[in-house]
């Protein structure tokens, strides 16, 4: 079998259901190859007991879920038709005391200076955050162009507003859901690079592709409601670019698209 060639998107994966929740709909339209890199993909240690959120998902120990959603993540990336990479990294419970993203800083530092990277904006979630800002930072100190963000789903798709063209409006100010849009506007002006409320063939292949995540759907429906309803937060995905301002300067309102096209970082 041929080698896969290397990637020219890059979606930066906190868990192993994240992309798919969030971007299935638009991978197919990133430029390609995609490979999908789950940061918390690492096995937790052999003596580990099984994590709160494991036990919902029906699993008896903590090397059976991390086996069965390594499998799951598998399926789910290639029925998208992306790769799969997963970092060494344990998830949260699993985590060692002081661990730090070690080897998600070593893979960006080692990407080509025109992969074009996404990264989740990191609505209430806070390792989610983690991800995006160290790879704001770390593609900064390598002169690379910041990431894109996505809305990671369904946490931002929560927002009362979200799937209408007064969602980005509403991140700036709502409480609940717009916090971390707030905070990287502090830093950066996001510009809507694309949103893309799907279609029914995009939702069918989307839904397919989330359920290939199976023993997590429980426990998030416990969490998020019906959040698999064809008009619930899985139905609008979108993704920002970034651009560093100066400091002190007033975030400004949110830019539209310039375009309807997604476009890959200058080099």
């Amino acid at each position: 079998m041929s080698p896969r060639p290397v990637a020219r998107t890059v979606v930066l994966s906190p868990h192993y259901d994240d992309a798919a929740l969030s971007l299935a709909g638009l991978l197919p339209d990133l430029p390609g190859p995609v490979d999908v890199v789950t940061v918390h993909g690492g096995a937790p240690a052999p003596d580990a007991p099984v994590s709160w959120w494991d036990a919902q998902c029906g699993f008896s120990s903590a090397a059976e879920a991390h086996r069965e959603r390594r499998a799951e993540d598998a399926a789910s990336c290639a029925l998208l038709g992306v790769g799969q990479t997963v970092l060494d990294h344990p998830d949260g419970p699993y985590a060692p005391e002081g661990a730090t993203l070690h080897h998600l800083e070593a893979l960006l530092r080692e990407l080509p200076p025109d992969t074009l990277v996404l990264a989740p904006l990191g609505t209430n979630q806070p390792d989610h955050e983690a991800v995006r800002r160290l790879a704001v930072d770390v593609l900064a100190e390598q002169g690379a162009p910041p990431p894109w963000v996505y809305a990671d789903l369904p946490y931002t798709g929560h927002l009362p507003e979200w799937g209408t063209p007064e969602a980005d409006q509403a991140l700036t100010r709502d409480p609940d859901y717009g916090t971390a849009y707030q905070g990287l506007l502090t830093t950066h002006q996001l510009t809507v690079r694309h949103t893309l409320t799907l279609d029914d063939t995009r939702w069918a292949a989307k839904r397919a592709a989330v359920l290939r995540h199976g023993s997590q759907l429980a426990p998030l429906a416990a969490d998020h409601g019906n959040f698999l309803a064809r008009t619930g937060p899985l139905r609008t995905e979108t993704i920002w670019s970034l651009e560093s301002r100066p400091a002190g300067q007033e975030p400004p309102a949110p830019r539209p698209a310039p375009g309807t096209g997604l476009e890959a970082p200058a080099c």
